[in-house]
């Protein structure tokens, strides 16, 4: 980024003196700053960048013009100390709301960003960390406020409230988030990063593990649910279904359309990571799929949980899937009480269980790991990516 101070000949007043502006440079673009300053073309030495000697009122002049460009100067060396890109967007946008800004408007704004590119989940959790935020103290809390004495007072509340380790972990991986975007945008410039001395990595804990027995999966098989509810019998497939995928997670499952099906294999990208996968169709996953065959097009869903003439938008997407989701996981702890299975069943059960019970029958850990219910869902990409599909495929047949 380079600037330089010049007069704007092309423009002149009745007073026959002319504008002074501030020029930027900065890869290929130009981008212009008025001074509020104007002087005749005689009374300005470009050369210099400065007023002439001779120049009515020269020392006041060159006064402000030097004020304004220190400033600039000031705001650039600011922004290369904190390792933030000095581009026109740093620099310049919102200058004045930039240092009137509180934590509640910039939220507000992350907020309104994740929802034009449609990650309304992601909007969903911002949005009720923000909540959470104002409940326990002042909306206007400005972010140079925002230190490690507020986010450990930020905590003990939310554990008076009954949040456990990592629901805080969560709101406070937001937090950071937010608080790290405002400070690479220029929005204000901290003494000292509050996260550097409070570990939100810290927070997290591992759950205990939640997966049930081949055994048990055979039982749910077996369980006779032709004459209950709709939703009871979709749950009992959904459960098998992810449980037979290599622990599909429900989003993935309720966005599978015909034309994610090749050649004995299911292609599709998780929603979570973006992740290609591509899984063997086990003959009881073709057996679950056939259940609910009708009449369709290679964009038609799989599963009777979206609707393409009804739910077009991200949004819609969003909230039917929570929708169906709360009904199956309801169902499916009904169906655990009637199977005396500990623990309940939901959906995350499956994926978990998928993972258990291929370990305990001696599968190796590098081809199916069982870091698939784990935090870092990262080693089990890197681990199944070392393998050949075949593979993974051989050990899937020890499911049942």
């Amino acid at each position: 980024m380079t600037f330089k101070t010049i007069l704007r000949k092309d423009v002149v007043y009745k007073n026959n003196t002319s504008p002074l502006c501030l020029l930027f440079f900065h890869e290929g673009r130009k981008k212009s700053v008025g001074l509020g300053i104007s002087v005749a073309r005689e009374h300005w030495d470009a050369v210099a960048q400065k007023v002439t000697e001779d120049c009515p009122d020269r020392d006041e002049l060159q006064f402000r013009i030097t004020t304004q460009v220190k400033t600039y100067e000031r705001k650039i060396r600011k922004l290369e100390a904190l390792d933030i890109p000095v581009t026109f967007e740093t620099l310049f946008e919102r200058v004045g709301q930039r240092l009137d800004s509180s934590v509640a408007s910039y939220f507000r704004q992350v907020i309104e960003r994740l929802e034009q590119t449609e990650r309304y989940g992601s909007a969903d959790k911002h949005r009720v960390t923000l909540s959470l935020m104002r409940q326990f103290r002042d909306s206007d809390l400005r972010f140079e406020q925002l230190d490690v004495a507020y986010l450990r007072e930020f905590e003990l509340f939310l554990r008076q409230r009954g949040n456990v380790n990592n629901s805080i972990a969560t709101k406070f991986s937001v937090l950071k988030s937010v608080y790290n975007q405002a400070v690479s945008e220029g929005l204000f410039f901290p003494k000292a990063h509050p996260f550097q001395s409070f570990k939100v990595g810290s927070l997290w804990t591992k759950t205990r593990k939640r997966a049930i027995t081949k055994e048990d999966i055979r039982r749910l098989i077996d369980l006779d649910l032709s004459d209950r509810d709709f939703y009871t019998r979709l749950a009992q497939d959904i459960f098998l279904f992810s449980y037979f995928m290599a622990g599909i997670n429900f989003k993935d499952i309720a966005l599978l359309t015909y034309g994610s099906i090749d050649n004995g294999r299911i292609y599709y990208a998780r929603r979570k990571t973006g992740k290609q996968i591509n899984s063997y169709l086990t003959p009881q996953a073709l057996e679950i799929i056939a259940r609910y065959n009708r009449p369709h097009s290679d964009s038609d869903y799989l599963f009777p949980i979206l609707d393409r003439q009804v739910h077009q938008t991200e949004r819609q997407i969003l909230n039917r899937v929570k929708k169906v989701l709360r009904h199956i996981n309801d169902r499916l702890r009904v169906l655990s009480g009637e199977l005396e299975l500990s623990p309940a069943l939901t959906t995350y059960v499956a994926r978990h269980s998928f993972a258990t019970v291929l370990k305990r029958e001696g599968v190796s850990t590098s081809i199916i790991c069982e870091s698939l219910g784990h935090s870092s869902e990262k080693t089990t990409q890197i681990y199944l990516d070392s393998f050949e599909n075949t593979q993974i495929d051989e050990a899937m047949k020890h499911l049942l």
